[in-house]
């Protein structure tokens, strides 16, 4: 297939630019370092040697000389991945090219700190449409870009400054910078929904000049120097500019922006600031009613709108994950809970609030709903069900990730906020690996901890609620969890022959079991009144056996899968009572004797009935477990 030029040239995307600022020559002080580009390395040698000297003697003295460089070959290929692949939704540009403009800002601050020589700043990214233009403009007071730095990380692919500038701090210094910048190609995502990128960056270098990237449809972009006549840039940063695409010209609307920046940025750290349109309403003094007032009267009033234009702060949300346990109250995180799960009327039954150590850092909070969400009541796993939200540094990155949480933990909700996870350069592809089964097993036990600790409570009304509200999910995870399904187990609740109506335990039927008895007997039958009505039921009652209800299609399938309950190093299976030849145990050689008698006195009537039933049963058997009912249907061993 090829690629349009046009697609060509959404390798460079704004957003990356500012957070792009490798360093070299680790030894040195940051901001030595940060100035080390003394000259152009290799690859923007190369790129140099590709300029086109013909135009730069066409243009003219009054205007800046252009440097036109080629993008690398594979550009094409990679654009057509970005679009055609990578990323399913076209709104998430924003979300890329302001989490790397937040990079940008958190590397100048981290370098102001760390720098004696540098000021402190505070730095903030703002966000501009020009309807007028056709174009949205993303700036940042963050690090800025040199001349040669712009030719390597936008020239080529993938190229991670920002992992650059962690190896080049050493080691010891990534936790103090604590940066996203794992994800190569996110700038390019600007080109989903612009034909045109330009990118006016001025370095925090001393003496470095403000210039501009700009390419539109073609192979080849160009770098200029930009007086900066029109908005300078005061001390450092980038803006990026996007011609719009016609077909992306709702991203113009400030209410398009703020519901982006909602979805995706709501817990980034620096001020966000979004210019907009905004009315309000003033009195002022209605002149023609005031035309014969008499003195001494009060002036008669009117409201009347006034239209303002100008940036306007973004609320951002705290995010509480990021905080010690210990310092956030418990209204706090029914409050969090409400919000971030748009779950206004619920109260959550549980919480858990924990950070992951070792191999992998990461910070959580998983909920249990106090009630079943209301997507989950007509499809109990319902793939629009959003239950846990993953963000990287404080950005939402997806909450479809099936890989996180098994399907049986659907109803927790939650939270997981890790700079570790190996995300694709989309952002949006979770990969499998070891560090996803990690955080899988630690959100699976934590889940299970805020189960048992429901299930433990004194006021046992707590754990029949959610029994009712999300027992089948546990009765899924026996079925297809294999690694979890002992410590689900004790979990489960039944009906049996002995609870009336109330629930009993694999546990507590075991603490009520005969003396010598080793097996766990169960029915299965439509509803708890159905399966009570299964003749077998009578003669295992009137021996004192207890009998679980299977009372739902679920537990069929659940039972079988479990086969059998450990307590207190003993193990016990689960029978089936109305199987064929079943067994028990306090028959002594008496009962075996009368079986066999009256298996010889009934012979005629054994051959008669398996006559008159041929093709509808498999053989006809006589037993001692019917009291009251003449016969049963079993099923075959």
């Amino acid at each position: 297939m090829k690629i349009p030029g046009a697609a060509l040239c959404a390798l460079f995307s704004a957003a990356s630019v500012a957070a792009f600022a490798p360093l070299t020559n680790p030894s040195s002080s940051v901001s030595s370092r940060i100035a080390s580009f003394g000259g152009a390395p290799r690859n923007a040698a190369v790129l140099r040697r590709m300029a086109d000297a013909t135009a730069e003697e066409a243009a003219p003295a009054s205007e800046p000389k252009k440097e036109k460089f080629e993008f690398q070959a594979e550009v094409g290929r990679v654009m057509d991945l970005i679009i055609n692949s990578l990323y399913s939704d076209k709104d998430i540009f924003l979300r890329e090219l302001v989490s790397n403009a937040a990079d940008a800002c958190d590397k100048r601050r981290f370098l102001s700190i760390t720098d004696d020589g540098a000021a402190a700043v505070q730095p903030e990214i703002k966000i501009r449409s020009d309807p007028d233009a056709g174009t949205v403009t993303i700036e940042d007071s963050g690090v800025g870009m040199t001349r040669d730095e712009l030719i390597n990380n936008l020239g080529r692919i993938a190229q991670s400054g920002t992992r650059n500038f962690v190896q080049a701090l050493g080691e010891g210094a990534v936790d103090d910078v604590n940066l996203i910048g794992q994800f190569g190609v996110g700038f390019y995502s600007a080109y989903l929904v612009a034909d045109k990128v330009e990118v006016i960056t001025k370095s925090m270098q001393p003496g470095s000049p403000q210039l501009k990237w700009e390419s539109a449809a073609g192979q080849e972009f160009t770098i200029a120097d930009d007086d900066g006549s029109d908005d300078p840039i005061e001390a450092a940063g980038t803006r990026i500019v996007l011609h719009l695409k016609d077909d992306s010209l709702q991203y113009m609307e400030s209410s398009k922006i703020e519901e982006l920046l909602k979805r995706y940025s709501e817990f980034i750290e620096f001020p966000i600031n979004v210019w907009k349109e905004t009315t309000e309403y003033k009195k002022v003094p209605d002149e023609e009613a005031n035309k014969d007032l008499a003195e001494g009267e009060e002036l008669k009033m009117k409201t009347v709108p006034e239209t303002k234009v100008g940036y306007e702060k973004m609320e951002n949300a705290k995010p509480i994950w990021l905080r010690s346990p210990s310092q956030v109250t418990e209204e706090e995180y029914d409050e969090f809970y409400k919000s971030a799960f748009r779950a206004s009327y619920d109260e959550p039954m549980k919480h858990t609030h924990f950070v992951l150590e070792g191999q992998i850092e990461a910070k959580a909070i998983l909920y249990i709903p106090g009630m079943l969400p209301f997507e989950l009541s007509k499809d109990m796993f319902d793939e629009n069900s959003a239950n846990i939200r993953l963000y990287v540094k404080r950005v939402f990155i997806n909450d479809k990730f099936e890989e996180l949480m098994p399907r049986w933990l659907k109803f927790v909700r939650g939270v997981v906020d890790s700079d570790d996870l190996p995300l694709n350069v989309s952002r949006e592809i979770l990969q499998k690996s070891k560090v996803l089964s990690i955080i899988n097993k630690r959100l699976v036990r934590k889940s299970l901890d805020m189960i048992r600790d429901i299930a433990e409570d004194e006021d046992e009304s707590k754990y029949i609620l959610f029994w009712n509200n999300f027992g089948k999910y546990l009765k899924v995870g026996i079925i297809e969890d294999d690694r979890n399904k002992k410590d689900i187990a004790p979990l489960l609740r039944f009906f049996s022959s002995k609870s009336g109506d109330e629930y009993t335990s694999l546990e507590q039927y075991v603490k009520n079991m005969k003396e010598g008895q080793k097996k766990i007997f169960y029915v299965s039958g439509d509803g708890k009144e159905g399966a009570a009505m299964s003749p077998v039921v009578e003669k295992l009652s009137n021996l004192d056996y207890e009998v679980l209800y299977m009372a739902e299609p679920l537990d069929e399938i659940m039972v079988e899968g479990l086969r059998n309950y450990r307590y207190k190093d003993e193990e016990y299976d689960l029978v089936d009572a109305t199987k064929e030849g079943l067994d028990l145990e306090d028959e002594d050689e008496e009962s075996k004797k009368k079986k066999a008698d009256l298996n010889e006195e009934y012979a005629g009537l054994k051959d008669y009935l398996e006559t008159a039933l041929e093709g509808k049963v498999q053989k006809v058997s006589l037993t001692t477990l019917l009291t009251n009912s003449p016969a049963a249907l079993v099923q075959g061993a």
